[in-house]
């Protein structure tokens, strides 16, 4: 019966403990935005952090359309 006299207070200073830093989470914004990290992830922002060698080479309009035309011309032949 001693442990029971000791646990109530201890609980319920753990609860009001709990209420006290969920109420300050919510009033800080912790709770505002929770699909913004999910779809943060899917946007490509390191691209100065690749070295230059290891960056595709440009190529230029024609050979873009050169590439399309010959990518074309073998799915034709299926």
């Amino acid at each position: 019966m001693n442990i029971v006299m000791l646990l109530i207070p201890l609980m319920l200073i753990l609860v009001a403990l709990g209420v006290l830093l969920f109420s300050w989470a919510v009033k800080n914004g912790q709770y505002d935005d929770l699909d913004g990290p999910a779809h943060r992830i899917l946007h490509d922002d390191d691209k100065d952090m690749i070295p230059s060698e290891a960056r595709p080479l440009k190529s230029s309009a024609k050979d873009n359309q050169a590439q399309s035309g010959s990518v074309k011309a073998t799915s034709r032949r299926d």
